[in-house]
């Protein structure tokens, strides 16, 4: 386990500039679109609005990193990372329908990234994700060491486009180096910490780790394993 290197306690929105922002501008970009469904006999449906959410770089790629230790049980590594959207959610408690009282300032989940548009088929999704390994954990494995863990999924396909391609890389003997990073003010108290694969699961399903990537990857591995 590694100690925070900050001791951020809060998010201070200095401007929410929402209402004069264009929808296709920024990190996340949003589509409004008026549709209509077409049916087999030629006929359509009436028009209904859709808004859809993109990045300009569409996908990510998401990395369990995972290690056997001494008893012979396996341990996975996550990071405590500030989620700005998370985090905001205790503005909207009149909305909730079962009320909610984490704060979600940090939030548990395992590395990942986006893929960028020179990562091209597996062999692109291996590079930027030992990439990420490095950057986000400090860790130095090579491409061929990770583990694609299935097929991509949505996360939220009712609005995002998103995929997320699941991996794995075991780094068992593998000595940690410096934590990179990208420098963003979002990556400041990073916490690093392993724990047993079956106590980050129970984690997941009892909602104290509430990101899905993680449950997914952790379910993947163990389908793996065995």
């Amino acid at each position: 386990m590694r100690p925070s290197s900050s001791n951020v306690t809060d998010i201070e929105i200095i401007e929410d500039f929402s209402a004069t922002a264009r929808c296709d501008e920024g990190f996340l970009r949003v589509r409004r679109l008026r549709c209509r469904n077409r049916r087999a006999d030629g006929s359509s449906s009436s028009v209904y609005r859709v808004d859809v959410v993109d990045r300009p770089r569409l996908d990510a790629v998401s990395v369990l990193i995972y290690r056997r230790a001494s008893d012979g049980n396996v341990e996975v590594l996550t990071r405590m990372n500030l989620r700005p959207a998370a985090y905001f959610r205790r503005e909207q408690t009149a909305s909730m329908t079962v009320p909610d009282t984490v704060s979600y300032l940090r939030v548990e989940e395992i590395v990942a990234g986006l893929l960028e548009p020179s990562d091209k088929g597996e062999e692109g999704l291996r590079r930027r994700a030992a990439e990420e390994v490095k950057e986000e954990a400090g860790y130095t494995v090579r491409p061929e060491d990770i583990q694609l863990l299935g097929g991509a999924f949505f996360l939220a396909p009712g609005i995002l486009s998103e995929k997320v391609f699941p991996a794995a890389v075991d780094v068992t003997g593998v000595e940690p180096g410096e934590v990179e990073g990208d420098g963003s003010p979002l990556e400041e108290g990073i916490h690093l910490q392993w724990r047993p694969l079956s106590a980050v699961l129970d984690a997941c399903r009892r909602g104290d780790i509430a990101d899905a990537k993680t449950e997914v990857s952790l379910t993947r591995l163990l389908a793996r394993l065995g």
